[in-house]
């Protein structure tokens, strides 16, 4: 019998030809990932690149997804990247622009060129190619419009023409539409023998005769049936259509809600324009959550580490300015009691604890509303018992840690200044559930997005309730 480390490949030799590690336990016992590419395949390919050895280098990335050179792209430097570019140029898949994120995108394009760009709108599926064209200035793109072919012009410019984050700017334009009275055997005869069919489909939308979905027939019920049964028959009728204004939050909250595969979208008159699917509703989730961690981080709608110094300084120095404004409230609040302050040392000891657990609880609850709005679970039906659940927890928090830290304080210094310090800790922790659940709920009636300020004015309440019921009340009780 063969001894098992025999029969059990090295654990660092488990990676395919695409670089990537195999479901086996990595080095250390780590899981390892199960997509892009592998450090060790960015370090062979950088080191070829470097020594420009582009055999070795088209050796690395012959057997690459698009997604994983796209991944490799972003991973490597400045000069690398352009190298790499370089070598690939003839050859350039156009499917690796759309994984690629904002900036290193934008660099990858200005080196291949306006016809390299030109020749993938050609080839890529609708959607795909309005998110590589849909920041650049109209005048550069109605020059790349103008050297597509013309059905690739019109149906571009149309997806254009819808605002930005919706589902007409989100879907596909290719999609398979049949009308009720055809078979089973005539749909399959029509798949079969039509070239030019989209690359991957999940349904076929069944419209009437003003070009109106009416049905949805999804492909592995339609396989099942006899050739002779109409669509019309085995056709689902509630078909969620979706206007192609829709905002692409509600597309996303749609198929969450009813865990579709894809949807039709209609233009204002009902008819079928479009299909948008699971994979591109999973691009806008993503974005959408990035978006908003970034935005309550005050970094800026978007996080792209490969972003210029310059621009990285200027997203993030808008709002630190607006942080700098609510410090300054902060501090006047300190000021109006500098003379407590100078008298009972201990309170300067202990301010920060006041300051930090009420700035952390409502931070808290905080991110609960706000992903309850992303999401319509906070709506004013429900927004009141949500206020007082949260406002709740604050003052049981603001209990237990205000009997803890006020007791410590009480032996450490003085049982006074524990008193106070409990007092303070409970108001602050209590305004802090409260307020954390309605400054997103009053931001979000008056149509400010709550994931962009709502931390920021947060932060200044909790702080100046904070301060001033500490100092407040150390001045009326121990002066």
């Amino acid at each position: 019998m063969r001894d098992e480390d025999d029969i059990r490949a090295p654990e660092a030799d488990r990676q395919d030809a695409s670089g990537r590690q195999d479901a086996g336990r990595a080095e250390g016992g780590a899981v390892p990932s199960l997509y892009g590419v592998s450090d060790d395949l960015v370090r062979r390919a950088a080191g070829a690149l470097d020594e420009g050895d582009a055999p070795a280098v088209r050796g690395l990335v012959a057997e690459l997804h698009a997604a994983d050179i796209a991944d490799l792209l972003e991973r490597l430097s400045g000069d690398e990247r352009r190298s790499l570019v370089e070598l690939l140029r003839d050859g350039f898949d156009p499917e690796i622009l759309p994984h690629l994120a904002g900036n290193v995108r934008d660099q990858v394009i200005a080196q291949l060129g306006p016809r390299a760009l030109a020749e993938a709108l050609s080839v890529l599926d609708s959607d795909d190619a309005i998110y590589l064209i849909e920041d650049l200035d109209d005048d550069i793109q109605a020059a790349l419009l103008a050297t597509v072919p013309p059905a690739t012009r019109r149906a571009l410019e149309e997806s254009l023409a819808y605002p930005e984050y919706s589902a007409g700017r989100l879907m596909q334009r290719d999609l398979i539409a049949m009308p009720a009275f055809w078979t089973v055997g005539r749909a399959i005869d029509f798949l079969r023998e039509t070239p030019d069919l989209p690359e991957e489909f999940y349904e076929i939308f069944v419209v009437d005769p003003r070009h109106k979905p009416i049905g949805a027939v999804p492909l592995a019920r339609m396989l099942r049936h006899p050739r002779k049964v109409l669509l019309r028959d085995i056709m689902d009728r509630d078909v969620d259509a979706i206007s192609a204004s829709v905002d692409q939050e509600e597309v996303a909250r749609l198929f969450r809600h009813y865990s579709l595969a894809s949807a039709p979208v209609v233009d204002d008159q009902g008819r079928l324009i479009g299909v948008i699917t699971f994979d591109d509703v999973v691009d806008v989730i993503q974005e959408e959550a990035e978006e908003d961690m970034a935005l309550m981080a005050g970094v800026g709608s978007e996080v792209d580490v490969n972003a210029g110094l310059v621009r990285a300084v200027r997203q993030r120095m808008a709002w630190l300015g607006v942080n700098l404004g609510t410090a300054l409230m902060v501090s006047s609040v300190i000021a109006l009691f500098e003379a407590t302050i100078e008298q009972i040392v201990a309170l300067a000891v202990l301010m920060p604890i006041v300051a930090s657990m009420g700035g952390n609880a409502g931070t808290q609850t905080l991110t609960v509303a706000v992903r309850a709005l992303a999401l319509k679970e906070l709506t004013p039906s429900n927004a009141m018992r949500i206020v007082m659940r949260e406002t709740g927890i604050g003052a049981i928090n603001g209990l237990v840690f205000g009997i803890a830290v006020g007791v410590a304080a009480g032996l450490i210094f003085d049982p006074f200044i524990g008193a106070v310090l409990f007092c303070a800790l409970f108001a602050n922790m209590l305004t802090a559930g409260l307020s954390g659940m309605l400054i997103p709920l009053a931001l979000d009636r008056l149509k400010v997005d709550p994931a962009v300020s709502a931390g920021v004015f947060l932060t200044a309440v909790t702080d100046i309730v904070g301060f001033f019921a500490f100092l407040g009340l150390a001045q009326l009780v121990l002066l």
